[in-house]
């Protein structure tokens, strides 16, 4: 009985110390992801040429593994989204992240596509302040959300640049709004709106789904305006909890 219980504690300090090492290495470490999504806009495609995602982590700069590729942003929106990274990166205090992008950007207007000039992207990439702190062993889940319609600027002569506007969140600290709006064809914009905060999208032309994301938690007002011959409503005091999708009844525009 006495060589049992000798092997039953050594047994357990080897548990032990494979669990200390396991906490040890959770304890320096944090898992990241970064995926890609769009708020709509009045164009056919916009295709944007990702290079790399950086991060500041403690001051240090950390080239992240990177999916890199042309994107239509535009098929990433109403809640969809595309994997850009997955990796682990150190613990500690994230300040900035930094979205590079290459030559190869373009959009496209009347069956006609155009170029895109991204000077500033293409060089030290676009900077986005976070200031959040990572915690070993978590998992944090970054969405990059481009603004398109104040992202693409006409400058004459059907000349076309690209001055990204980026919403960055994490859904674990945020929640989301979605929905149906029938009939399909009142196609209408539709805003989660909370005192001078406004985030919008437009539902979906085929089924009339619409999904908002990155909402700090609060009580919103989500107003929906269609196309012509369609009337304006508004929904009052739709709750967001951080973590969490508030689904609301299909809205019937008239």
């Amino acid at each position: 009985m006495k060589s049992l219980k000798q092997i039953l504690i050594v047994a357990g300090l080897a548990v032990l110390i494979s669990g200390c090492s396991d906490l040890n290495q959770d304890a320096t470490r944090a898992s990241v992801q970064f995926r890609l999504t769009d708020m709509p806009g009045e164009y056919q495609e916009v295709n944007i040429d990702v290079v790399a995602v950086n991060m500041i982590v403690n001051d240090s700069l950390i080239e992240l593994g990177t999916n890199q590729g042309i994107y239509n942003i535009l098929e990433f929106v109403n809640g969809k989204d595309t994997l850009l990274v997955d990796e682990e990166v150190p613990s500690g205090f994230v300040s900035q992240i930094r979205l590079i992008l290459g030559e190869n950007n373009t959009v496209m207007i009347d069956d006609t596509e155009y170029d895109l000039k991204t000077p500033s992207a293409q060089q030290s990439g676009l900077k986005l302040n976070v200031h959040q702190e990572l915690l070993g062993g978590e998992v944090y889940v970054y969405v990059i959300d481009f603004v398109v319609e104040k992202s693409v600027v006409k400058t004459g002569n059907d000349k076309y640049i690209l001055k990204p506007v980026i919403r960055i969140f994490t859904e674990v600290i945020t929640g989301s709004i979605k929905g149906v709006v029938q009939p399909v064809e009142a196609r209408p914009l539709v805003m989660a709106i909370m005192d001078e905060d406004t985030v919008s999208t437009y539902s979906d032309t085929v089924s009339g789904a619409f999904k908002i994301r990155g909402l700090s938690e609060g009580s919103y007002a989500l107003k929906f305006e269609p196309v012509e011959d369609f009337k304006d409503t508004v929904l009052s005091d739709i709750g967001v909890i951080p973590g969490q999708v508030t689904e609301v009844d299909t809205m019937y525009i008239q």
